[in-house]
């Protein structure tokens, strides 16, 4: 380091020493900012780690190793003249997987850190986060987008159906990387059991790994916070239902691998349900399979939500203050089509839900759900004149399906894509004319359709 040139004054040698031993501080300080991180040996981290929410003075970082090494995440407010490093140690389970839970942050500030051994040896690239802005009753709410989509299949052709490979394009994931968002919203069948998974524990342990060690879905791991509900393939084996006897498997990987706020209800513990705020956003993650009885059932016998999932879900709607409040959910809610694993299957449940929309004169709600291997806007208009919507944003990545011709008489017109795809979900506008807008882009990133949603003009629909 060269020495510091400091011109002489009336304070004498020792301020110029003292001078120089506060810009060496300086100096070494701003090393562990850039220099700290740099990767000195092979990182047993099995992929990149991954964000989960970010509030305003939290955040929530998951990795997982290859073995049991202790761990920390070290990191700092970016941009200071004089960083401070702090860490935090994350809590390890039985897969390795470790979550650092960061508390004392301030809103609206950029931090970076990286994940690094206890005896400091580095294991990953700089992460990066910003804290939710303290907006309320100081401005308008923020504009912030999130990207979604479902039906995710990583092919594995020794475990795979022999024929055509059900999965590919994996580009999708460099497509959505390339975007500008803020959170990504899993909306199920975020992998695929195969056969030789759904008898083992390990087998679920597997299938996760094989999804996360994919080279074309780092980048996109890397960005954002990722959020996520699940569907039957990420359950059990194909169309599985509350029946599946290792549903206690999918929940402990699920938890393992997805770091969604909270997860479960307090009176029902087993079930996948999560909720979060975005700004003015509330996100309901719904759990379609662990309270699901066989649509063949009786029509007393047959539920998709459940009592307690259904009564917590109306309760919270109603107490929802939230201009939009989009309810993610693994298969589609509003289609009329009954067939395959819709919510028309369970028409008792389907209108219990939508009567109660109706009397409680709840506005602003949105259904993202995927499985269907297609993508479609449905639109129903209650009898006190709101409306409620259904985008299915699907695949990703597995074969794709065009149901143009599924006689769904709630289909918003021009609205149907039938390759693979994702969409993007941005709000924006002052508080009381929030605006969502949604856009469908196929898996090079190039526009399908946009439709928006004004909350000033009643919710109605527009090109």
């Amino acid at each position: 380091m060269p020495k510091t040139q400091v011109r002489r004054s009336k304070f004498g040698a020792m301020n110029i020493l003292s001078f120089n031993r506060i810009s060496l501080h300086v100096s070494c300080m701003l090393l562990l900012a850039s220099c700290v991180h740099e990767n000195t040996s092979e990182s047993i981290l099995t992929g990149v780690p991954m964000l989960g929410h970010v509030g305003m003075r939290h955040a929530v970082v998951w990795s997982q190793a290859t073995d049991a090494t202790a761990m920390k995440l070290t990191y700092w407010e970016q941009g200071q003249s004089m960083p401070v490093a702090l860490a935090s140690y994350g809590k390890r389970d039985e897969y390795n997987c470790s979550v650092y839970q960061i508390d004392g942050l301030e809103p609206n500030v950029r931090y970076e850190g990286f994940i690094q051994t206890v005896d400091g040896r580095s294991l990953s690239d700089t992460i990066y986060w910003t804290t939710q802005e303290l907006w309320q009753y100081r401005t308008d709410p923020p504009q912030f987008t999130f990207a979604t989509g479902s039906c995710a299949f990583i092919n594995e052709e020794q475990y795979d159906r022999p024929g055509t490979p059900y999965g590919g394009d994996y580009q999708t994931f460099k497509s959505i990387a390339r975007e500008d968002f803020q959170g990504m919203l899993w909306l199920g069948d975020n992998v695929y059991l195969r056969e030789v998974d759904v008898s083992s524990k390990a087998g679920y342990r597997y299938r996760y790994e094989q999804m996360r060690r994919l080279p074309e879905l780092q980048g996109l791991l890397s960005k954002g916070s990722h959020y996520a509900i699940w569907d039957d393939h990420d359950f059990g084996p194909d169309n599985s239902d509350g029946s599946w006897y290792h549903a206690d498997w999918a929940k402990e990987s699920f938890d393992s691998f997805w770091i969604n706020p909270g997860n479960g209800l307090r009176e029902a513990p087993e079930l996948n349900v999560a909720y979060f705020q975005y700004a003015d956003v509330d996100f309901f993650l719904l759990d379609n399979r662990t309270h699901r009885v066989n649509h063949r059932m009786g029509p007393e016998k047959r539920t998709l939500l459940g009592d307690v999932q259904m009564n917590w879900l109306l309760n919270a709607l109603k107490n929802s203050r939230a201009p939009f409040k989009i309810i993610a959910v693994g298969g589609q809610m509003l289609s009329d089509v009954a067939k395959y694993e819709n919510f028309a299957q369970f028409p008792e449940e389907r209108d219990q839900l939508l009567e109660a929309l109706n009397e409680l004169r709840i506005k602003g709600v949105v259904f993202l759900s995927g499985d269907r291997h297609c993508t479609e806007l449905s639109q129903i208009e209650l009898p006190n004149g709101r409306f409620v919507y259904d985008l299915t944003v699907s695949p990703l990545t597995s074969s794709s399906y065009d149901n143009t011709e599924e006689p769904n008489s709630h289909r918003v017109e021009g609205t149907v894509f039938g390759s693979r795809n994702y969409a993007l979900l941005d709000f924006s506008g002052p508080r009381k004319e929030r605006v969502l807008k949604m856009s469908v882009k196929n898996s090079e990133g190039e526009l399908q359709w946009t439709r928006s949603i004004e909350a000033a003009n009643g919710y109605e629909l527009k090109r």
